[in-house]
């Protein structure tokens, strides 16, 4: 019993010197010695914005670049960025750092006035910064109370929650629906229309039962719209209905 006991102790002194060996190697790995000075820095994972423009918002370009910086300071000043929701950060070589961003999902961009605004997951408003690229996302347009809006912080308005379930709706049905969303109309509350890009007239969807409609719509645009062209607009907002009608005008 004595000899068992004695195999387990040394057996657990061996696993934590092992553990604690580990640690500190991984440790070691990821800090800068003296005689290591970080030259550059290189981004991958960037979309909406280039590699300089990320560089310079950190403040890591030319003389910029000091014997101080270490990957935890590196890391931490990405994931400020208003963009970045992860950075992971690791030696390339001695003297190169590789960052690979995570950017936030992007929902929609709204323009009101003379201010664009990104709708970001987690219902949180981003600024756009000068020399964003604008990726395939639909326009967010006639948002009751956008007037309240500020960057940096949380939405909390149901026209902009009917807009991410239409988002996702889209994206889960189909990825080319979502990528051809151009605008969703909130109309301040009211029925929320929708424009397609290669589609010529406007979607009246409605809100609520996002998902059933998408996959209407979805099978509407491949086999009866198809070869069927000349319709003025499609109105999902009746359940089990569709409707595909025409805009007569009338004279007085």
């Amino acid at each position: 019993m004595e000899r068992e006991t004695k195999i387990k102790i040394i057996g657990t002194g061996v696993f934590f010197i092992i553990i604690l060996t580990i640690t500190f190697l991984i440790f070691q790995s990821n800090e800068i010695r003296e005689d290591m000075i970080i030259e550059s820095v290189k981004i991958s994972g960037n979309n909406l914005l280039s590699e300089n423009d990320y560089l310079a918002f950190v403040r890591l370009t030319g003389n910029q670049m000091n014997r101080d910086l270490t990957l935890s300071i590196i890391k931490s000043r990405f994931e400020k960025h208003p963009y970045v929701l992860k950075a992971d950060v690791k030696f390339s070589n001695e003297k190169v750092v590789k960052v690979f961003l995570t950017e936030k999902r992007i929902y929609g961009v709204i323009i009101r006035n003379n201010e664009t605004l990104f709708a970001a997951e987690n219902f949180q408003i981003l600024p756009v910064f000068q020399n964003t690229k604008m990726i395939n996302i639909p326009v967010l347009s006639n948002i009751e109370n956008s007037s309240d809006f500020k960057p940096l912080s949380k939405l909390d308005n149901d026209d902009i929650l009917q807009a991410y379930r239409i988002i996702d709706a889209s994206g889960l049905t189909n990825a080319k629906m979502l990528k051809d969303l151009a605008e969703i109309n909130l109309r301040n509350g009211g029925d929320v229309v929708l424009t397609f890009s290669g589609l010529s007239f406007p979607v009246v969807f409605g809100r609520s039962n996002e998902a059933a409609k998408m996959v209407s719509l979805e099978s509407l645009l491949n086999n009866y719209l198809a070869d069927n062209t000349e319709s003025d607009y499609i109105d999902l907002r009746f359940y089990n209905d569709i409707y595909i009608g025409h805009i007569h005008s009338v004279e007085l």
